[in-house]
């Protein structure tokens, strides 16, 4: 089985950039793995929207469980070159969150993606943001500074956009310490357009393997809090981005063909007990999507394969019953025309 690529001209383009963009990141990973770990390479995983006749995309998942708790680094391309009946021609993207296993290794989220619609416009959703358990200043630092290298006079605005995206109401608090968000981004010159994207994401990726790096080799001591602490983060970001995260949930409720590959960003473990204590922190019907969560992952809060289709199912059939309660998801300036962009 093959996936058929879409056909215009900057679909091709960005499934390019993409893939140029997710082997840089894996290769340094991999090399981490070889010289600082167990030397085992992520591993590929395929997966096809519709019997890839339109697209799907693969992704690595980290095998090294002496550096990581998780990880995946994924690149899709959806499109509907032969139905006119829809208004999306091409959704083509790199998504990727990295979970150290050392709690004083921060973990990253990155997103950089094109959206082309039929009508011939198209936009980019560009989005990185540094996820430490325990928190460095030095690392934070170091990120923003790439940050503000990197985004030039877009700076100011993504970082906005990227502190509002990621805040959590119900905990009056950000998931992350560093958060850069542009959505519905354009200017009149497609090349610039993309030459942003690419520089954006190599400095950002490079950014990163050199913050993990230092802190693998001179962050080597850790106690029992210090894991409780990242327990607890981890438990934090699992319900940011079950109940808010704008991408997953758009990305549930288009398909069910890729439900491991989007549950990706999720870590090994959590705490249940203090998942189970925020219920009564959401509005409703908030409280009934945070309660299904709970009901289907064990005490134990192991996250693996079996729950998390289990998780991506209750998302989904949370908001077909409460389609109203989309308004809750997080958002930028701009909230993203993405699920009816899918449909007739």
């Amino acid at each position: 089985m093959n996936m058929i690529m879409a056909k215009s001209a900057n679909a091709i383009k960005a499934y390019q950039l993409v893939s140029i963009l997710q082997k840089r990141f894996v290769d340094k990973l991999n090399f981490l793995s070889s010289t600082l770990g167990e030397n085992k390479n992520f591993e590929k995983v395929v997966w096809f929207r519709d019997n890839g006749i339109h697209g799907g995309g693969n992704r690595f998942e980290a095998r090294d469980n002496v550096l990581f708790n998780t990880a995946s680094v994924n690149v899709s391309q959806v499109h509907y070159d032969e139905d006119e009946t829809k208004s999306l021609q091409s959704a083509t993207a790199i998504s990727t969150i990295i979970h150290p296993k050392n709690p004083n290794v921060p973990s990253i989220h990155i997103h950089i993606s094109l959206t082309c619609l039929r009508d011939g416009s198209s936009y980019w959703r560009v989005m990185a943001d540094l996820n430490p358990s325990l928190q460095n200043d030095e690392d934070k630092e170091v990120f923003n500074n790439s940050l503000k290298e990197l985004s030039n006079e877009t700076y100011e605005e993504g970082i906005k956009q990227g502190d509002k995206y990621f805040f959590i109401p119900a905990l009056n608090k950000h998931r992350g310490v560093c958060h850069f968000y542009l959505e519905n981004y354009k200017t009149q010159n497609e090349s610039d357009d993309f030459l942003f994207a690419q520089n954006f994401g190599e400095g950002i990726i490079d950014t990163y393997i050199n913050i993990i790096e230092n802190a693998f080799k001179t962050r080597t001591k850790f106690s029992v809090q210090d894991i409780k602490k990242q327990l607890d983060y981890h438990t934090l970001y699992l319900f940011q981005v079950l109940t808010l995260d704008r991408g997953t949930t758009s990305g549930l409720l288009v398909h069910n063909q890729n439900d491991i590959g989007i549950m990706g960003s999720l870590p090994s473990f959590v705490n249940k007990s203090l998942l189970k204590s925020w219920i009564q922190k959401v509005e409703k019907p908030q409280d009934e999507l945070v309660n299904a969560l709970v009901e289907a992952i064990k005490d134990d809060g192991m996250i693996n394969a079996s729950i998390k289709e289990k998780l991506a199912s209750r998302v989904r059939e949370h908001y077909k019953n409460h389609p109203q309660a989309l308004k809750y998801q997080a958002s930028g300036n701009t909230i993203p025309n993405t699920v009816n962009n899918h449909k007739n």
